[in-house]
């Protein structure tokens, strides 16, 4: 028998994969039910509501403006305070300054929004795999079952990454579906609640480019968690391992070095490298600096760090959390 099928058939059906998958898949569904309902769809009723919104507020505003100069020119024959002395300055606001476009309701721009909506389909992904691959192996190791199958199959390193291959072959089987299945129903979304205008080959290729650098991000996050329980024979090793980074280190390392006046903290954090590999740059910015331009202006220093600097942090982490469950694999006793 094939001890890949054998790994796979064993990671379908664990109980705490599949409703860990569940769960996953139906907080999607929930955030782009969310999207269709707080968006909609806009006409020529939603922009003349908003005409007659900003014309409304324009009115209360020109109303506000004459009370002022009432009450400003009453202060000033009585002789009383009032928060200016020169009410000819009181004037309304233009028309202008109340745009219609303010008063639009929230509506679905595909082109301009569905970008930012892969960061979430990326995040859920990744939690589950690091969730379900520290359980695959923590699992095992914890009730004996490792042992057991390195008596029938002996060779320790090819056991462990066939189970890690499993592992990965499994939630690439849940990524790609349910990517194609977000695409579909922002697609969707967006024809209902909103609009699609604008689209490009070019728009569709980055969108395609960042949903398969979600899907990379989750089969990293898999690996690490996968790797750290095999470390620590134990599901919660990856469990406390994640809650210790991203509470203790993550959080009080942010604490601490704001509170140090370090510049650029946000480039010591996890989360920035993650969410410049999503959107391929972020730009960090120091206000503590001042670049004066020509004009007298205060521009702050920036830092860019983009999915480049994210690929090199990634790649080490898998080479080295995997590598040392690889070597403690060969070298500790199995008891």
């Amino acid at each position: 028998m094939s001890l890949f099928r054998t790994e796979l058939r064993r990671l379908a059906k664990r109980r705490f994969a599949r409703w860990m998958t569940a769960g996953g898949l139906l907080v999607l569904v929930l955030v782009a039910a969310g999207m269709f309902l707080s968006n909609e769809k806009i006409g020529p009723e939603q922009r003349a509501a908003a005409e007659r919104a900003a014309a409304a507020d324009h009115q209360e505003a020109v109303r506000a403006s004459e009370q002022d100069r009432v009450a400003c020119e009453r202060a000033k024959a009585e002789g009383t305070e009032f928060w200016t002395t020169d009410c000819a300055s009181i004037n309304p606001p233009p028309r202008e300054a109340f745009e219609a476009r303010w008063y639009l309701p929230s509506t679905f721009d595909f082109r301009e929004t569905f970008g930012e909506m892969l960061i979430p389909l990326a995040a859920i992904l990744g939690m589950v795999g690091f969730v379900v691959g520290a359980s695959f192996v923590g699992a095992e190791w914890n009730t004996g079952g490792m042992m057991n199958l390195l008596l029938w199959r002996p060779k320790r390193l090819t056991v462990l990454l066939t189970k890690l291959g499993a592992l990965l072959t499994g939630l690439l089987a849940l990524a790609l579906p349910a990517t194609a299945a977000w695409f579909g129903s922002m697609w969707l979304i967006a024809n209902l609640r909103g609009t699609t205008a604008g689209m490009t080959s070019g728009t569709w290729q980055s969108f395609l480019l960042t949903g398969l650098r979600g899907i990379v991000l989750a089969l990293v996050a898999a690996t690490v968690g996968f790797a750290l329980a095999s470390l620590g024979r134990h599901t919660a090793m990856a469990l406390g391992g994640a809650i210790a980074v991203m509470v203790v280190g993550q959080v009080g390392l942010g604490i601490l070095l704001d509170v140090a006046g370090v510049r650029f903290a946000e480039a010591w954090l996890l989360p920035t490298y993650a969410l410049a590999w999503m959107t391929k740059t972020i730009t960090l910015q120091d206000w503590r600096s001042c670049n004066a331009t020509y004009t007298g202006q205060c521009e702050p220093a920036t830092l860019d760090i983009t999915w480049q600097h994210s690929s090199v942090l990634f790649t080490v982490g898998v080479v080295l959390f995997l590598g040392a469950a690889l070597w403690t694999m060969r070298r500790r006793d199995i008891t």
